[in-house]
This record gives structure tokens, C-alpha cells and sequence, in this order.
């Protein structure tokens, strides 16, 4: 769980820019702790030691704040699977797989900003965060099933496919589901073999249909 940064300090001093970014930390930490619902802008306010009335000089509503954290949590996101991905190296597969592990990482160390990401309702939009990181996963098990002799890869089906899988496991381990002794578990061992069964079944489906090369 994160703790208070140290710039969290007395109203006095503050300028245009600290200010505003002393918000979103307490929006980020507030939301890790409680949840989408769980918090008001004067909470946020209180632990970023203003008055409700300075935040409206950066936010217009809760919405907004929260659409901040989301614009900022989808671009680190991106950030983190990117780098997990590394062009690829050695092989597609296994750059992949490092991708799974980053995903689950990261809804693990900031639960404040991954519940900002899905806790508003939004598409994958070309002109939004998320559609970077839509597409990056795209790009990927497209190579992943290109290396393995599909022509004709459904990347994008793929993609949906293992990120309803990734945010499904990553919510039941926030949860604590995965952790009971009826169901112990990880979130990383639950999206491995998820994922492997869907890259065998569009890998089986590309031979089979006029995708196939075999």
C-alpha cells in the first residue's frame, strides 16, 4: 500500500503547480485505500491539507480528478509494458510472458492508479491512453502468433481476450479471493495458463482456416 509522500505538508507554501499534484497524490492514495466510490473531493482535499474550495481551481468536479489519475495511470501502464516487452527479445513468447508478469506488477504496486484506469466507464478510443496500451498488446500477440506460422493472426480478439483475463485475475487477487485456502493461488499463474490455452486455440485456428499456412 502506499504512504503519504513527503510533499504532503502544510497548506502554507504552495504554488499553482504543487498544488495540483499534491492533489492527485492524495486522489491516488485515497483511491487505493478505498476504492472508486469510497472517497470525496474534500477528503482529497483534507489529506492534501487545502481547503475544498482550492482544489476547484484545478478540478472541475470528481470526475475530473479521477480522469487525471486515469490519463496518468494508462500512461505508466503503458510505459511499464513496454518496457516488459522489449522489442521482443530473445523470441516473441517469452517477451510476452514478461508482459503478463508487468500487468499483474503493476496493479499490485499502484492499486490507486489501476482503479482510477477501470473505474470510469470509457471505450478504447485512438485519441485515449488506453488504446496505447490496447494497442501495444495487440502488436505483440500478433508477433507471438506470427512466429508460430499464422499468416492471418487476430491480434486484436487476442488482445481482449488476455487483457479480460489479466484485469479479472488482478481484481480477485485486490480482492484477496485468490488467497483463501479453498483457492490459493496467484494472479500470475492463473493468467499463464490462461493465456497459453488462447494462444493454442488461435494458433489451432490459423491452420485450420484460410489464415493457416500448414
Amino acid at each position: 500500500m502506499r504512504h503519504g509522500p513527503p510533499f504532503f505538508h502544510s497548506r502554507r507554501g504552495y504554488h499553482h503547480g504543487s498544488l495540483k499534484e499534491t492533489l492527485i497524490e492524495a486522489a491516488r492514495r485515497l483511491m487505493g485505500e478505498r476504492g472508486a466510490s469510497g472517497f470525496t473531493l474534500s477528503d482529497a482535499a483534507k489529506l492534501a491539507g487545502v481547503t475544498p474550495a482550492a482544489l476547484y481551481r484545478h478540478f472541475t468536479d470528481r470526475s475530473a480528478l479521477i480522469g487525471e489519475l486515469r490519463q496518468r495511470g494508462f500512461e505508466l501502464f503503458t510505459q511499464r509494458l513496454t518496457a516488459a516487452w522489449g522489442d521482443g527479445a530473445p523470441e516473441a513468447r517469452i517477451a510476452f510472458e514478461r508482459m503478463g508478469l508487468a500487468y499483474q506488477a503493476f496493479a499490485r504496486e499502484e492499486p490507486g492508479l489501476y482503479t482510477a484506469m477501470f473505474g470510469l466507464s470509457s471505450s478504447f478510443l485512438p485519441a485515449d491512453n488506453s488504446f496505447q496500451s490496447l494497442l501495444l498488446l495487440e502488436n505483440a500477440a500478433t508477433a507471438v502468433l506470427r512466429d508460430c506460422g499464422v499468416n492471418a493472426p487476430d491480434g486484436r480478439t487476442l488482445a481482449l481476450q488476455i487483457w479480460a483475463i489479466s484485469h479479472g485475475a488482478a481484481t480477485l487477487a485486490s480482492a484477496g479471493q485468490l488467497a483463501s485456502a479453498y483457492c490459493f493461488t496467484s494472479p500470475e499463474v492463473i493468467v499463464q495458463d490462461a493465456v497459453n490455452a488462447l494462444f493454442e486455440a488461435h494458433i489451432r485456428r490459423g491452420f485450420n482456416g484460410t489464415g493457416g499456412n500448414g
